[in-house]
């Protein structure tokens, strides 16, 4: 393999916004491939139960980007009187403030985005033990990331995205999904403006990489 490249992919995959070419439709076919290559990632128990619903209606997407914005909407009311993450002096905490920029212009756009995919898995775990909660989404989020990875190989960028979940039966209602199945992710889908993506600054995995027991730091630098 081409480690370098590998790398690169992998390291500059991000969630694409403001970037997405809201003018020009998604070539299906290569949507397709991607999802053929998604769903080698591992699934518990190998069930396979995933599902993926492709939305390029536009009546649809309208009505799904409009649960969107209401969710937006009520997270931001709900969130605004909380203190900041980080000291206002940190510099990630601009970048913070890009970020929720950024979801907001989504909230705005997501109704012109040429594309959408829902990620769906079989099964419920409202009330299930925390095993059974990991092996549902471990059946799907696998998938959902490397159609991600998949996509912007080829130049198209999207996003993670959980907020329609909050009104999740109304989507399926919309998209007549069956009740049993779980919604695990939205994804805007368009081909993205620019290639100037980088690493994001994040925290080294070192500072959060125990050996053996919680809070034992590695000597490895």
């Amino acid at each position: 393999m081409d480690i370098a490249t590998v790398d690169k992919l992998l390291t500059t995959t991000r969630s694409v916004r403001k970037r997405l070419d809201l003018t020009r439709a998604v070539d299906p076919q290569l949507v397709a491939e991607c999802l053929e290559i998604a769903v080698q990632a591992p699934t518990g128990s190998n069930l396979q139960g995933y599902h993926f619903v492709v939305v390029t209606d536009a009546a649809k997407r309208a009505a799904l980007a409009e649960l969107y914005r209401a969710a937006w909407t009520d997270y931001r009311a709900a969130t605004a009187g909380q203190p900041p993450v980080w000291n206002v002096r940190d510099p990630r905490m601009a970048r913070a403030r890009l970020v929720r920029d950024s979801a907001t212009y989504l909230a705005e756009q997501l109704h012109a985005v040429p594309m959408l995919i829902v990620a769906c898995v079989d099964g419920r775990v409202e009330h299930a033990p925390a095993m059974m909660q990991a092996s549902l989404y471990g059946s799907i989020l696998p998938a959902v990331w490397s159609l991600m990875l998949a996509l912007r190989a080829r130049g198209v960028g999207s996003a993670w995205t959980t907020l329609h979940l909050m009104h999740e039966e109304q989507a399926a209602k919309i998209l007549n999904i069956p009740v049993g199945v779980t919604q695990a992710a939205l994804l805007p889908v368009a081909y993205f403006l620019g290639d100037d993506f980088a690493p994001a600054k994040r925290l080294a995995a070192r500072e959060r990489t125990y050996w053996d027991s919680w809070g034992e730091l590695s000597a490895v630098n």
